[in-house]
């Protein structure tokens, strides 16, 4: 045991020993770490205090600089600011040169203007002593011509005042029958002014609605691909013609032509629907008694609609609005009537066009006129058979379908039957006559109107150098084109005016005619 004790006794200096030299070499670590922290500490600051002074190397060229360049900037603007001021100076200057010119030019008309008025001063005195001496004269002259009047009077027998009277009367007497003359010299001349006027409207109104219109009156022509077709329209024992003309009311004509059936009917809406039918049961192959009939009946259904659908196309493309959908209908009907030989449609979107032309000439509205126009005929499509004239029945169903009270006189008036209450009334009439009067548009007169076109170019083809005629827009103009090498502008100037000449002398004619001389040189080359 006291051995143990030893042993643990000196056992301990060794442990402090131990203990002691551990800790200082931590003490020594810790020590070399610092003097490693305390350099690399010293090597910052250093590198610190080289980038602070190369920023303040850098702070202080920049500020050099840029002091610099606002020094040159405010060298620059105080050169700009002196030149200005020299400027100002020298305006200053020439401003003060031009008020002491103007201050001596000034002065220099003051004197002049002092010396005027001395001398106006004496001219006023010299005009004053002539005023007494005139004033003198004038009350001298004005006793004289009492003196003079009253002798006068005496010679007379009759005062001042009575003369007066009487001369005034004179002439009131001379200025009335001057007046007289002067207004029938106006009067006759407003009348032969208005005369022309409306010749020259109407001639115009005829060239710009020149269309060449013509319908059959009482035969359609349908064309077939073969003669194999006849017989089965006609049918067996003639079954299928028989039922087809009952349908329709159409007489049909199977003969000998070519390639053709006639339709025969006075009504042209009866014709139309054979027509169809026709189209549709020989499109079709199946022509039997029953079908015949089924088709015939959806052929005037849509008929009707196309009548309507016309009648509405109508009215928008003449730019007719707020119209009644009776109205339309009769509109759309008229395409299969006819006046004279004349298709009713186009006659009367004719009437109505010359009626918008007319009235912008005349200062009416061309709106009313136009309606009025397409609306005069509506009395020649009946619903119904009427013996009263087809001006008063139109003007009737205009009436009941709530037209206003001027469309409803111009439709009745147009052929006289009543009254005109307007000046849209005689415009329709009139239009409605040149559209039916003017060439081409009947067939009563459609031979005529060719021949005369025919002896329009011969004529025009007998004067030498013309190589070809050509009457154009309904014979309102002839185009007469001669050759470049046998003509000179000189003389195609001369030649259209003998040839109008000529017309007017040798044709009759309604309007004018207007001859175009047409020459031209043409070069023709070949490259080979």
């Amino acid at each position: 045991m006291i051995l143990s004790i030893i042993l643990s006794i000196s056992t301990i200096p060794l442990i402090a020993i131990s203990i002691l030299a551990l800790i200082g070499g931590i003490a020594l670590g810790y020590f070399l770490k610092i003097q490693a922290i305390n350099k690399k500490a010293e090597s910052i600051v250093k590198e610190a205090e080289l980038e602070a002074n190369a920023l303040k190397r850098d702070k202080i060229l920049e500020t050099r600089e840029t002091f610099l360049q606002l020094k040159t900037k405010n060298e620059e603007q105080s050169k700009i600011r002196n030149s200005k001021l020299r400027k100002y100076e020298k305006k200053i200057k020439q401003f003060e040169l031009n008020i002491n010119t103007k201050k001596n030019e000034f002065q220099q008309k003051l004197k002049k203007f002092e010396h005027k008025k001395k001398e106006i001063t004496v001219i006023r005195q010299n005009l004053d002593n002539q005023i007494e001496v005139l004033t003198k004269k004038q009350t001298d002259l004005d006793e004289l011509y009492k003196n003079q009047v009253i002798k006068l009077e005496a010679i007379a027998g009759m005062s001042g005042k009575e003369a007066k009277i009487q001369l005034v009367e004179s002439l009131k007497d001379e200025a009335k029958v001057d007046a007289m003359a002067y207004i029938n010299d106006i009067v006759e001349e407003a009348e032969l002014t208005a005369t022309e006027k409306a010749r020259n409207i109407v001639i115009k109104s005829i060239q710009r609605i020149g269309s060449d219109v013509a319908a059959n009156n009482s035969i359609t022509v349908f064309n077939i691909d073969s003669d194999e077709i006849k017989g089965r329209i006609i049918g067996r024992e003639g079954r299928n013609i028989r039922t087809l003309e009952a349908a329709t009311g159409v007489e049909i004509v199977v003969d000998d032509t070519p390639e053709a059936i006639v339709l025969s009917s006075f009504d042209p809406l009866r014709r139309e629907v054979a027509r169809l039918a026709l189209h549709q049961l020989v499109a079709d192959g199946r022509i039997h008694p029953g079908r015949i009939e089924a088709i015939v009946k959806s052929t005037k259904e849509q008929l009707e609609e196309e009548i309507v659908d016309l009648g509405k196309r109508t009215c928008i493309d003449l730019g007719i609005h707020n119209i009644n959908s009776k109205l339309m209908r009769i509109i759309g009907k008229m395409k299969y009537r006819s006046s004279y030989g004349q298709n009713l449609l186009h006659h009367s979107i004719e009437t109505a066009k010359l009626c918008a032309i007319m009235a912008s000439e005349l200062g009416l509205n061309p709106k009313i006129a136009k309606r009025a126009g397409l609306l005069h005929d509506i009395g020649k499509v009946p619903e119904e058979k009427t013996e009263i004239p087809h001006a008063l029945y139109g003007m009737e169903v205009a009436h009941k379908l709530k037209e206003k009270p001027i469309i409803c006189n111009a439709i009745g008036s147009h052929h006289d039957e009543i009254e005109m209450t307007s000046l849209y009334a005689p415009l329709v009439q009139i239009c409605d006559g040149i559209s039916g009067a003017r060439p081409g548009a009947r067939r009563e007169i459609i031979d005529s109107y060719a021949q005369r076109l025919d002896e329009l170019e011969k004529l025009a083809l007998s004067y030498k150098g013309v190589t070809k005629s050509y009457a154009i827009q309904a014979g309102r103009e002839l185009r007469v084109i001669v050759g470049s090498d046998n003509v000179t502008d000189k003389e195609a100037d001369t030649l259209s005016y003998n040839i109008a000449k000529q017309i007017q002398k040798e044709m009759t004619y309604p309007g004018q005619v207007k001859i175009t001389v047409i020459r031209e040189k043409r070069a023709v080359n070949f490259a080979k």
